[in-house]
Parts: structure tokens; C-alpha cells; sequence
């Protein structure tokens, strides 16, 4: 493999669209993460992995947002023309993993109920509607330069 054919390989559309999506799923993941280091959650965030460190629920809370902004930005890379509409996207994404995991795999991973609907759930969909929204934002905004 040559060069040139190596550096293709990088530079095809899906690994173009996966790079923005680590950049905006970190992007949002700071931020939200910020939210939730306000609210005193990170430590249940590095429960899912037995500890209750903060460093370790910021680096787990900030592979999942990576992972998140892939999925994302792979899955509606054709779909996202502009910054609005990657920000409409985005939150309805954030809404979607609000659903998926603060709603059934982290409750479900720590024992507690799933689709437990009270003010701390509710924080957690706004915070995953902001980090939707960045998310698609980012994704958009990089996908233009």
C-alpha cells in the first residue's frame, strides 16, 4: 500500500464523518458533562464501571459522548446540510440516548428502576438535548469548512 492509497483510506467520507463525530461528541460531552459535575452525577456515571471516581465518570461520561457523536455523525452524515439542521437532529439524538441510557442501561446497570420519570430525569433531558444540540452543531459546522 502506497502513500497515497493509505492516506484515501483516511480520507473517505465515512472517515471524515467519524472524526467530526469524536470532535462533537466531545464538544457536547464537555459540556454537559460540566452540568453534570454541577448536579454531583459523575461519580454515578463511573458506578456503571465499579468505581465512584470523578476521573474515572469523566473519562467514561467522555467515551460514551465520543461513541454518541460517531453513531451520530455517521448515521445522518447525508441528512445534515446545515447548522440548523444538524442541530434539530441533534437533539432528537439526545433525546434518543436520554431514553437509552439514562432511562434503561444506566438505571437497569446500577439497579435501579427504569423509566423512572422524576426532576433528575427530567435534568438529564435537558442535558442531553444540549448535548444534542452541540453535537449536531459541531458535526455541521465541520462538515462546511
Amino acid at each position: 500500500m502506497t502513500a497515497t492509497s493509505a492516506n484515501k483510506a483516511v480520507d473517505t467520507p465515512i472517515g471524515d464523518s467519524m472524526t467530526r463525530g469524536v470532535l462533537g461528541g466531545l464538544a457536547g460531552g464537555i459540556v454537559f458533562g460540566m452540568l453534570m459535575q454541577m448536579m454531583g452525577m459523575i461519580p454515578m456515571v463511573a458506578m456503571m464501571v465499579g468505581s465512584e471516581s470523578v476521573a474515572v465518570g469523566w473519562l467514561v461520561h467522555l467515551a460514551i459522548s465520543a461513541f454518541i457523536g460517531i453513531t451520530f455523525a455517521v448515521l445522518f452524515r447525508e441528512r445534515i446540510a446545515s447548522i440548523g439542521a444538524g442541530v434539530g437532529y441533534g437533539v432528537g439524538y439526545g433525546v434518543v440516548w436520554w431514553v437509552l441510557g439514562a432511562l434503561i442501561a444506566m438505571p437497569a446497570k446500577l439497579g435501579m428502576p427504569i423509566f423512572a420519570i422524576n426532576s433528575t430525569s427530567l435534568q438529564s433531558l435537558m442535558g442531553h438535548m444540549i448535548f444534542g444540540a452541540i453535537l449536531g452543531g459541531a458535526v455541521a459546522a465541520l462538515a462546511r469548512r
